[in-house]
């Protein structure tokens, strides 16, 4: 895929379409307009396009026709088909909701919040890197600005520190910074990855340094430490902040000098690796604490990226949401997936403490265990294999009520998290106080009834 995503717009509206042309390439798209659907579904037969948006209602015909054409040429599987967005009128909303339960990626309604739609069609068209599938950060500005600067990152710093919670996606960052490093040159290099945290202390100095034989009871044959296999990649020291001081010193001998000596060795080995740390933990604060040594602070200081929690980048839960679910798919084509367009409004107001892994793991979850290929939020909010979970929000006629169901369902676990305490529970959601005490006025939720301590 090229580094231009490449869509197919058919709509034969000439003010709308020239609109949308000229605002997807802006946004760095290559568009080609067709105003009919013959047009556009011989283009569709020729070319390779990253994603269809479509009106529904064309001069020739239906556009979904031209959708439900390609995905029965495409089966079983519909691994070629590009993902298609609708656009739809008040009248043909149904039409709409009968393609996106044969697989469409979604629909919008007129009229439509163009940045919205432009930011979920990037999305779904991601370019690929070095021939891999599409696995660009995600969509908000804070990870598309990290995305931008790897080339430049990968082509001259040696030495990154990647900070955030714990599940933000440290670790995903760091093999992207790899892969373009490995693209820079042409050819693989080694990516060792090394948990601090997973690692005990008594073991951590062979694993890293290595040892020869009969350098310690058991030692019955040589072995490259983990410095040395990382020699000529990339190292990715994850939970840095949790190394022992005494290692950190070891550690820091190793920067400085660029060799290692295995235990029961003189002889020091030449390395030269790129270094990626990663921790949750605040580093500064740690070194004020005499808990990280300050020496090792500055050397891997260099150059930090900070990747916010998923709770202050409510974008990519859409995009992390479709992408997965599409991995999914492409495991398991005979179990396609598809996501309620309601599922994607309330894990948008969901706070995911577990950051993307949560996120992760609730969507290979729901794609196991639900009975139907559309995701429902039932998927979501309920386990049939536990024994005790809390029933899902039951449906009502009104969606605007059921939407009020889970948002009251979730105030009240949040606020029992955190003891009751307004403030604490309005920074975990992401609101204001006042945005709070709103919410519960209107839902219902009195300060005694969720046993509030805070003044």
């Amino acid at each position: 895929m090229n580094a231009h995503p490449h869509l197919c717009l058919i709509e034969d509206d000439p003010i709308m379409g020239e609109s949308l042309v000229d605002r997807f390439r802006l946004e760095g798209f290559e568009v080609d307009w067709h105003r009919a659907g013959e047009p556009a579904r011989r283009a569709l037969a020729r070319r390779r396009y990253d994603a269809v948006l479509s009106d529904i209602r064309l001069p020739d015909g239906d556009g979904g026709q031209i959708y439900l054409g390609l995905l029965q040429q495409c089966e079983p599987t519909s691994a070629s088909l590009p993902p298609f967005i609708f656009i739809t009128g008040f009248g043909t909303i149904d039409r709409a909701v009968e393609l996106m339960k044969a697989g469409a990626a979604d629909y919008v309604t007129k009229p439509f919040d163009l940045d919205r739609l432009v930011e979920r069609v990037r999305s779904l068209c991601e370019p690929r890197l070095a021939g891999e599938d599409a696995t660009v950060l995600g969509a908000s500005p804070a990870m598309r600005r990290i995305a931008e600067a790897m080339p430049r990152l990968a082509a001259q710093a040696e030495t990154l520190l990647i900070c955030g919670e714990s599940g933000v996606g440290k670790e995903h960052v760091a093999r992207l910074y790899h892969r373009h490093i490995c693209a820079a040159a042409g050819r693989d290099r080694p990516f060792v990855a090394v948990n601090c945290a997973a690692l005990p202390e008594p073991l951590m100095e062979a694993e890293l340094f290595g040892y020869e034989r009969g350098a310690f009871t058991g030692a019955s044959r040589a072995k490259r430490g983990l410095l040395e296999q990382a020699d000529g990649g990339c190292l990715f020291l994850d939970e840095v902040g949790d190394m022992p001081l005494a290692m950190q010193a070891k550690l820091l001998r190793v920067l400085q000098d660029h060799v290692v000596v295995r235990l029961g060795c003189q002889t020091p080995t030449k390395v030269a690796f790129r270094l990626v740390c990663a921790t949750h933990r605040d580093l500064k604060a740690m070194v004020a604490q005499g808990q990280f040594r300050e020496d090792l602070y500055y050397r891997i200081d260099v150059i930090t990226l900070r990747i916010p929690p998923l709770r202050e980048r409510r974008e990519d839960i859409v995009h992390y949401l479709h992408a997965f679910v599409d991995d999914f798919n492409r495991r398991h084509p005979g179990e396609r997936r598809r996501v309620d367009v309601r599922t994607e409004q309330l894990l948008l107001r969901y706070g995911w403490p577990g950051n993307v892994r949560e996120l992760k793991n609730a969507v290979e979850r729901a794609c196991i265990l639900s009975p139907a290929p559309l995701l429902s939020p039932a998927a979501f909010f309920s386990d049939p294999l536990r024994d005790e979970v809390p029933a899902a929000p039951q449906f009502s006629r009104s969606l605007a009520d059921y939407l009020a169901a889970v948002e009251r369902e979730f105030i009240q676990s949040v606020l029992r998290e955190h003891d009751g305490q307004i403030g604490r529970t309005a920074e975990a959601l992401g609101i204001s106080r006042k945005n709070l005490w709103e919410r519960m006025r209107r839902l219902g939720l009195s300060h005694g009834k969720t046993e509030s301590r805070e003044l």
